[in-house]
């Protein structure tokens, strides 16, 4: 595991498109949430602790924030056959487990990953009504083993200015987390390998 952080990918990028197989077998993209007041995407998996952590906040924060509106999509990129806990069949179980109501899609190729420039789990990265990039950065402070408790402060704050249609605000703290597990030979440009301090 490297500690690795967000590459804060440039505000204002425009939503890269995507098409994936979810959890009950159906195909999510992106223009499924084109009528959404913003879209929240999340690389995230089942087996890295930093997403463990999260499990029942995430879960809790999703069906909120999709209550009002808002479009919430994880996306499982890992090499599944270094690591076989974050299977497809696995993200199944796991969605069930968790109760993560929003889709949780696989990304066997890593180009969803790469098209994002996810670099760690979680990594989130949340989008305007225009699916425009407004925060990409930590859901909050807490982390596991540590002593600060887990409210989601940073995401909550910027995805009710989404919704308020309200401007973000550009200090943003980068989401640290595990290296998403790239396949053997072929890691993007933007992994370095060297742990987030």
């Amino acid at each position: 595991m490297v500690k690795t952080a967000s590459t804060m990918l440039p505000l204002g990028t425009q939503a890269p498109d995507f098409s994936l197989k979810n959890v009950d077998g159906s195909t999510v993209s992106l223009s499924d949430f084109s009528d959404s007041k913003g879209l929240l995407v999340i690389f995230m998996c089942n087996h890295c602790p930093f997403v463990i952590h999260l499990r029942e906040a995430l879960a809790a924060f999703a069906d909120e924030y999709m209550e009002k509106g808002l479009g919430v999509v994880g996306i499982s990129s890992n090499d599944v056959a270094t690591h076989p806990d974050d299977s497809p069949e696995k993200m199944v179980e796991e969605a069930k487990s968790a109760g993560y109501h929003f889709p949780y899609l696989y990304d066997g190729t890593q180009e969803v990953a790469k098209a994002y420039k996810a670099a760690c789990t979680p990594d989130f990265f949340l989008f305007d009504q225009e699916q425009k990039l407004v925060y990409r950065g930590q859901f909050d402070d807490s982390r596991p083993g540590g002593d600060k408790p887990i409210t989601g402060a940073d995401l909550k704050t910027a995805c009710d200015a989404v919704l308020a249609g309200s401007p973000v605000t550009e200090d943003q703290k980068p989401s640290i987390g595990c290296n998403i597990k790239w396949q053997e030979g072929k890691e993007p440009e933007y992994f370095t390998g060297q742990p987030a301090v």
